[in-house]
């Protein structure tokens, strides 16, 4: 009830019972000004001027790309997590926890580069835990949050105390997605994360990516798809492994790859040059460095020729354009794809059987 802090987000459509050749898009580049009016063939129902394409709830990912997920949950009442402050407190009293304290990450820690930490106890020992009693008691505080837990799984893991309820920590090196991130940023910060670094359930995260797969998501072709395909919370976007099965990758040849892959790098490169700036800092819409932005540009032109090359197409100027052209392609590469197999019951096989006899 306290003004000024709500805000009220609103799609308008029109619905009529006959089709309409005068069909008309609005888009608002800027929220407090003048919508941009596009005439358009047809409008599905992402209101896109594209085929009438409902994308599936996928879940598994596509042949060929690395597996999307979201990272580690803890379910612990927040016991094995720890602040800055937390953490400086525990080792001043039992210096001997260092080994199993490692940086957590959620999609705050990402973008903003806030430290925190967790308690990474798997694999510890019974006789090196006993030795360690501040962590003992948010071990033994982590099995009565779970035993109160109204979740018969959740009641199981209090069972097992020193461990995530979700382990999905990757081995090696991984892809850092935020969850959620602001819908201001021209590209949401996908970053390169050491698998010492535990991830989140506030992270998607993409183990075994490359600076190609990088590149792709990084683009802006990947982040129109992003804008008109995600959920929200809020306005914010919200990432999620659908956003990302269902994105029509490009087909590149060897040297649209290579292209790719050096211009993914060059925008990693670009970042170092600013060793002070958060994430948060180098993708903000004001303050993004000249050389970032520069940076990001050649990767367009990269990814947008990989799309481009032999379709006779004019270079994309808007969102719009792009995300037409996706759901086009997404179209052609679901038609070469199996079709499932129907299934029918008894009763129905014999109604064929009897209706062709």
């Amino acid at each position: 009830e306290a003004s000024g802090k709500a805000a009220v987000h609103c799609v308008i459509v029109g619905f009529g019972i006959g089709d309409v050749p005068s069909k008309r898009l609005f888009d608002y580049p800027d929220v407090a000004g003048q919508p941009h009016e596009a005439v358009a063939r047809n409008i599905n129902p992402y209101l896109v001027d594209a085929p009438d394409v409902v994308l599936p709830s996928r879940s598994e990912t596509p042949p060929g790309l690395p597996l999307l997920t979201k990272g580690s949950q803890p379910t612990d009442g927040g016991h094995l997590v720890l602040t800055d402050a937390a953490r400086a407190a525990l080792l001043a009293s039992e210096p001997a926890a260092q080994p199993w304290l490692r940086n957590y990450v959620g999609a705050e820690e990402l973008l903003h580069g806030n430290p925190r930490w967790c308690l990474w106890l798997k694999g510890i020992s019974p006789s090196e835990l006993r030795k360690l009693p501040m962590v003992m008691a948010r071990v033994q505080a982590v099995r009565e949050t779970r035993l109160r837990s109204p979740t018969a799984s959740v009641r199981e893991w209090a069972a097992q105390p020193t461990l995530f309820t979700q382990d999905r920590q990757p081995e090696g090196h991984y892809l850092a997605i935020p969850a959620h991130t602001s819908e201001n940023r021209s590209f949401v910060p996908f970053a390169f994360l050491r698998p010492e670094i535990v991830a989140s359930n506030a992270l998607r995260i993409c183990p075994g990516a490359t600076v190609f797969h990088f590149g792709v998501l990084s683009s802006t072709m990947h982040n129109a798809w992003v804008r008109y395909t995600c959920g929200r919370l809020k306005s914010d976007l919200r990432y999620e492994p659908n956003v990302y099965n269902t994105f029509p990758w490009p087909t590149p040849t060897d040297a649209q790859r290579s292209a790719i892959e050096a211009s993914a790098q060059a925008v990693l490169d670009a970042r170092t040059a600013f060793p002070g700036s958060t994430l948060a800092d180098l993708y903000d819409p004001l303050a993004m460095p000249p050389l970032l932005l520069k940076a990001h540009q050649k990767l367009d032109a990269a990814v947008d020729a990989a799309y481009l090359a032999g379709t006779g197409r004019k270079p994309f100027k808007t969102d719009a354009e792009r995300v037409a052209y996706l759901f086009e392609r997404y179209r052609e590469l679901s038609s070469l794809l199996p079709a499932a197999p129907v299934k029918t019951s008894a009763r129905q096989r014999a109604a064929v059987k009897a209706s062709t006899a």
